[in-house]
């Protein structure tokens, strides 16, 4: 070998020792991340807990059994399925199934909370909701659980492989916070450019006039954004656009520069947490966002004992040529899955929330690319009485956080996430066609089904069932700030029809749809 060929060799060799040595100045990051994670895994878990027996158990509204046996028929064979819809559940599913799955998944994510992580605990969580994920259907078609899924992955690889202590003698991998940069910065700037290239309110800055009204689940502090100036509106709009497209781009800057793009990505998230009651979301989208700073940043903000310990890891580690080939070979594999999703970014027919793998392994993401200029409500009601006339008595049913009594403050319910709420949202800018399921849970309340009642935030009729249940459309608008109410409501008209145990079609369309218990 020429001496040439040797110190190009050497040349190569430090700058990966350099490359690699990095690492050491990101554990009070890691740290924060992966907290942050078990926080929001755990947030998900109960959620599932709480809610997957109603919504998609043996009785549940849409059946995940059914979905999975329909997927096996549409594909073929069981093995098909398998590798194009990934669960643990091929191998069984039933209502105790569901409930303790979610319930362990609840208690895996309190240890990573409470501070202990390797990647066997994480690929376990990460697999575990993946498995919910794929057989939740329309209640778990949001861009935040695929946004889980790929967070969730590149974290199994942030940490070694069974050391689960807060500061283990394996320094971070800087190549997986390199990626969780890419990851914050394709999900601003598909939320951007989803906005420029959608609702052309975005573009003349006047969406905000509408959103905060008319977003899924308002909270009490939507009702004050909304009645604030239209200058103040177009600011935020404009500020918007350039925390989405600009700002990422610095959080692969040099030091300062990125610290200061991760302090601009984090607080417009927790703006976003204050106004609105996005799930999970933004406590998600801020875990990227963390490996914009390094320990000189983080040792100003965390408690001593932390900022010590981190500082005593990083003189005690080694480096680990296992692990960063591991880093390498990771890196590479998302590098080659992410050309779909740049290639979506840079298209003008740009998908939003959109997966390219079966896995969910490296996606698209993008938000509210088009804004409700009025907000609609669904608004289910029954009724005691055996025959309908002018004089019917109608009693409401109130979900837990969807605006239905006018006098009703809007709750903070955010990280966790109602998902019938959010599907009324929706069904209410389309049709009882559009959306099926409405109609088993129609049914579901004409039999006082408890499952489905756990939904909600009351039951009119705790006595016994209502002989007919109906739905109506409402304009709801915020109050003006100072009256009594906090909504304004004016009926726009039916949206499913009075219907009864006793209905000959009802019954039929429920039976072709394999609903009727």
């Amino acid at each position: 070998m020429s001496f040439w060929h040797k110190r190009a060799v050497m040349n190569d060799e430090s700058f990966l020792q350099k490359l690699f040595a990095a690492g050491n100045s990101y554990w009070l990051t890691r740290f924060v991340i992966l907290r942050l994670l078990g926080f929001v895994y755990a947030v998900a878990f109960l959620v599932a807990a709480q809610q997957s027996v109603p919504l998609i158990g043996g009785h549940g509204l849409t059946p995940a059994n059914h979905f999975l046996e329909s997927v096996q028929t549409q594909l073929g064979s069981r093995t098909a399925g398998m590798l194009r819809v990934p669960t643990l559940f091929w191998f069984g599913i039933s209502d105790n199934a569901l409930s303790i799955f979610a319930w362990i998944g609840l208690g895996l994510s309190l240890v990573v909370l409470g501070g202990y992580a390797n990647a066997i605990l994480l690929g376990v969580l990460w697999a575990m909701y993946m498995s919910i994920v794929h057989v939740g259907q329309i209640w778990y078609g949001y861009g935040w659980e695929i946004q889980l899924l790929e967070t969730g992955f590149l974290s199994i690889f942030l940490c070694p492989l069974i050391d689960g202590r807060p500061f283990p003698k394996c320094r971070p991998p800087i190549l997986v916070i390199w990626l969780f940069r890419w990851l914050g910065f394709r999900i601003m700037i598909g939320a951007g450019l989803i906005k420029l290239r959608g609702d052309p309110c975005w573009r003349d800055l006047t969406c905000l006039y509408y959103h905060y009204e008319t977003q899924p689940i308002p909270s009490p502090i939507s009702r004050y954004l909304h009645f604030a100036p239209h200058w103040f509106h177009k600011f935020e709009t404009a500020w918007n656009h350039f925390v989405e497209l600009i700002v990422p781009w610095f959080s692969f800057g040099l030091r300062q520069v990125r610290h200061v793009a991760g302090v601009l990505l984090v607080t417009f998230q927790i703006f976003l947490i204050i106004s609105g009651n996005l799930s999970f979301l933004n406590y998600l989208t801020i875990v990227p966002f963390l490996a914009c700073f390094d320990d000189t940043f983080l040792c100003h903000f965390l408690p001593k004992v932390l900022v010590r310990r981190a500082e005593r890891a990083a003189q005690e580690s080694e480096p680990s040529r296992i692990n960063n080939t591991i880093a390498v070979a990771l890196s590479i594999l998302i590098v080659y899955l992410s050309a779909a999703p740049v290639l979506n970014l840079v298209s003008g027919r740009q998908l939003m929330n959109y997966s390219y793998d079966p896995l969910d392994l490296v996606n698209t993401y993008g938000a509210f690319g088009t804004v409700g200029r009025e907000r609609h409500e669904i608004i289910f009601e029954g009724t005691e009485d055996s025959v309908i006339a002018g004089d019917t008595k109608w009693k409401e049913y109130e979900f837990k956080a969807k605006p239905g009594d006018p006098n009703r403050r809007p709750p903070f319910v955010a990280p966790y996430q109602p998902r019938i709420d959010w599907q009324i949202w929706f069904a209410a800018m389309a049709s009882p066609e559009e959306y099926p399921w409405t109609l088993h849970f129609a049914w579901k309340l004409l039999h006082n089904d408890a499952g489905t009642l756990s939904l909600l935030a009351n039951n009119p009729f705790p006595n016994a069932p209502p002989h007919y249940i109906r739905a109506r459309l409402y304009r709801y608008r915020f109050a003006p700030i100072g009256e009594k109410a906090w909504w304004k409501s004016e009926p726009i008209g039916e949206w499913l029809p009075a219907l009864s145990t006793d209905n000959s079609e009802f019954r039929r369309l429920l039976e072709a749809m394999d609903w009727l218990d």
